[in-house]
């Protein structure tokens, strides 16, 4: 058994109401979900972590895998505002994030530039099939995944609070693609794979989708219940030597004179330091859906995937043997063990 730390609480009633608020609301949501969503649990779980943690995800999945349907149902089950941006090779930047036009003033009947705003100004942003754009486009989105803002001809426009971004691949299909650049990539919180349900899920899904139409989604949380939860996700209390771990895999998968032999061969470059935070911070808010008020080693290492999947740069001999990142991580979450001792 992974050690686990001795139970912490928040310092604050208010926190822990908090807490246990979204601990509920996780439960309402998920249930909402499952009106339209049959399985994808996982799928479920960790993209409600990165909601509440304030992170941005990456979804990996064939066609069909209901990505769209997931994320445009989480932000009704949220009352959001959601956007969806079909990116092609021929997208712009401004039609993603606005453009000045000129419009005649009814007052003066003069003319003057007003800026109209793209998709991009939402709660929830879909960018669909993100790497079908060219690279010019995809920096559209850079500043407004970290600073939550947007700069259009020189004047900067703040995107209202929450704000998030899910962004889709289609892992099959190569051709006429531009792979995402390595600092946009690292400012994703997870990667989430999603895969074909089991059959008895896949027959209900059949079921459910030739049936009659499903019972709407009702919101279950507020903006500023959001951004509360938001907030005391990141006052949850994490043990340094918790900290230590995340610290430790990350590190792990870098190549050097101390890293393991199949980290020099199959990784050019590892994982940033924002991989370390990620697994905190996605820590935090998975031990408090979970009902509990403190991290374990547990929530490191479940996160550890989603979290450096898309961080690893690997070699061309990984690439020639077919290792993937996720078989990468796993020998490093093997070779670097949470202490079993004093906790």
């Amino acid at each position: 058994m992974t050690a686990v730390l001795p139970p912490h609480d928040l310092e604050h009633a208010d926190d822990a109401a908090l807490a246990d608020r979204l601990h509920a609301s996780g439960k309402q949501i998920r249930a909402e979900l499952r009106k339209v969503i049959v399985g994808q649990d996982d799928v479920v779980e960790l993209a409600l972590t990165a909601l509440f943690a304030g992170g941005n995800c990456l979804l990996v999945g064939v066609p069909g895998l209901a990505k769209t349907l997931l994320i445009q149902s989480m932000a009704r089950a949220l009352d959001l505002r959601f956007s969806r941006i079909q990116f092609t090779p021929d997208l712009m930047p401004s039609d993603v994030t606005g453009t000045d036009v000129i419009q005649d003033d009814p007052a003066t009947g003069q003319r003057r530039l007003q800026f109209l705003p793209g998709p991009i100004f939402a709660n929830v942003v879909l960018a669909d099939e993100i790497n079908r754009t060219p690279p010019k486009t995809q920096s559209a989105l850079l500043e407004a995944m970290q600073e939550h803002r947007v700069t259009v001809q020189g004047r900067t426009y703040d995107l209202e609070e929450p704000f998030f971004v899910f962004a889709t691949q289609n892992p099959i299909e190569l051709e006429g693609t531009y792979p995402l650049p390595e600092a946009q990539l690292d400012r994703f919180l997870f990667e989430i794979l999603l895969d074909y349900s089991p059959e008895d899920d896949e027959m209900r899904i059949v079921q459910a989708t030739t049936a009659a139409t499903p019972e709407a989604i009702r919101p279950v949380v507020s903006r500023a219940e959001i951004l509360a939860f938001q907030q005391v996700v990141r006052r949850v209390p994490v043990a340094e030597e918790v900290v230590r771990h995340a610290v430790q895999l990350v590190r792990a998968t870098r190549p050097g004179p101390d890293s393991a032999d199949f980290v020099t061969s199959y990784l050019a470059y590892g994982a940033s330091v924002r991989a370390a935070q990620a697994m905190v911070l996605g820590g935090k808010s998975r031990a408090l859906l979970q009902g509990r008020s403190h991290v374990s080693y547990d929530d490191v290492q479940a996160l550890a995937r989603p979290v450096m999947r898309h961080r690893l740069l690997r070699t061309f001999q990984a690439q020639s043997d077919r290792i993937t990142t996720d078989e990468i991580v796993a020998r490093v979450l093997e070779r670097v063990k949470p202490p079993r001792s004093g906790l």
